[in-house]
């Protein structure tokens, strides 16, 4: 089967998470995605653990359904290489710093003059312009820098480092897609590529959708558990008596009435709505107390049971075993190349028409270097001498 994005055949440069989410997810779709990696540089992925049949999960999970290209960027043969992958490959992903590309003979501008229809994606911390460009940082930096770190977190400990890399992702990734399929579409009509600059932390400050724009339009300055839905209503995480937590996100009458039904608070139902903090304060609290007069699965059985917004905090080995989750498929068996798979997540996006099967997990290190040369027109004794010059792996 082929997947909605075929068509598209990508030369992906990237490492770590941002750009190898984005061509996981294009991947997934059944684009052709072709990593161009370092022979002498190890990407860290490579060497994260947790290790599975000796190869990181990470590693394993990003960079399946993608072949890998050893090459030395900073050999001249290796360009030759590259100009004869954009006589096919007209999309470019590449996470450097601005100015690397450049440098390497691989900037925007110089590819473009070889395919006018090149999509060039660019991912980076802050953007390829402005005093921060040239800046080291990672996600907690950048979703520092756009706010969204001043009004999350408790009012009494400070922020709080998030367990997903919110702004490398949702940032980074999502948006980088976002902008390659719309680039994309744009090409059809007009036939020309174009450069696409994504800063992780501008797309993270996109991410303050409601307290920015209460800011902006209002001046209301967000801090944190001073919001509806940061910790400033009833609306939380509360801890049962053996020690676990569920979410309650009651904020509709119609939710927050059983809810105060089941745990005997029916004449407290009305405070939900209350914009005095007094009243949320008292709901909270009675609330809390009643949590914790009963065990985690005490409450998470009478819970199912109702319409209320109310869930408990799984462990993540308990959402992959929980039955919605189940329902959706969202778990896949991807083959490792020796006969046996390894368990991933699945590709969350759902298509009347389906998705391909997974075909590998991520490759190891210029495991397709002989065949994709071998496409380009590259001979047995060519190969070999590229390699002896350690122009590739």
């Amino acid at each position: 089967m082929l997947g909605p994005l075929a068509s598209l055949k990508v030369l992906d440069f990237s490492t770590l998470l941002p750009g190898p989410f984005a061509s996981l997810l294009l991947a997934d779709m059944g684009a052709e995605v072709l990593r161009i990696e370092s022979p002498t540089r190890m990407d860290l992925l490579r060497v994260l653990p947790p290790h599975d049949h000796g190869v990181s999960a990470s590693h394993a999970y990003l960079n399946r359904n993608k072949r890998s290209l050893a090459l030395d960027l900073k050999q001249p043969e290796a360009l030759e290489v590259i100009r004869l992958l954009l006589k096919d490959y007209d999309i470019v992903l590449e996470q450097f710093r601005p100015g690397v590309m450049e440098r390497l003979g691989l900037g925007y501008e110089t590819l473009k003059a070889i395919n006018p229809r090149l999509i060039y994606v660019s991912i980076t911390g802050y953007g390829q312009t402005g005093p921060y460009k040239d800046r080291a940082g990672h996600d907690i930096n950048y979703l520092a820098l756009a706010g969204l770190a001043s009004y999350t977190g408790r009012a009494d400990s400070g922020p709080l480092p998030l367990g997903a890399q919110v702004a490398d992702v949702a940032g980074g990734s999502l948006h980088g897609v976002i902008g390659l399929l719309a680039a994309v579409i744009a090409r059809q009509q007009s036939g020309q590529g174009q450069h696409l600059d994504v800063s992780m932390t501008d797309c993270a400050f996109s991410l303050n959708a409601m307290a920015g724009a209460g800011y902006l339009a209002c001046g209301i300055e967000p801090g944190r558990e001073d919001q509806v839905l940061n910790g400033g209503s009833f609306y939380d995480y509360y801890r049962s008596r053996d020690g676990r937590w569920l979410s309650v996100g009651s904020l509709e009458p119609a939710f927050m009435k059983p809810l105060c039904v089941a745990l005997g608070l029916e004449e407290l139902a009305t405070l939900g709505l209350s914009p005095q903090s007094a009243q949320q304060k008292k709901l909270k609290e009675a609330l809390k107390t009643e949590f914790e007069k009963h065990d985690f699965a005490e409450l998470s059985a009478l819970f199912a049971e109702l319409d209320a917004c109310v869930e408990p905090v799984l462990s993540l080995g308990e959402a992959v075993r929980h039955p919605q989750l189940q329902a959706r498929e969202l778990v896949t068996q991807v083959p490792r190349g020796d006969g046996s798979s390894q368990a991933q997540m699945a590709c969350p996006l759902k298509f009347s028409e389906g998705l391909p099967e997974p075909r590998h997990i991520g490759a190891g290190l210029g495991k397709h270097t002989d065949q994709v040369l071998g496409e380009l027109g590259f001979g047995v004794e060519r190969i070999e001498e590229l390699r002896r010059a350690k122009v590739i792996l």
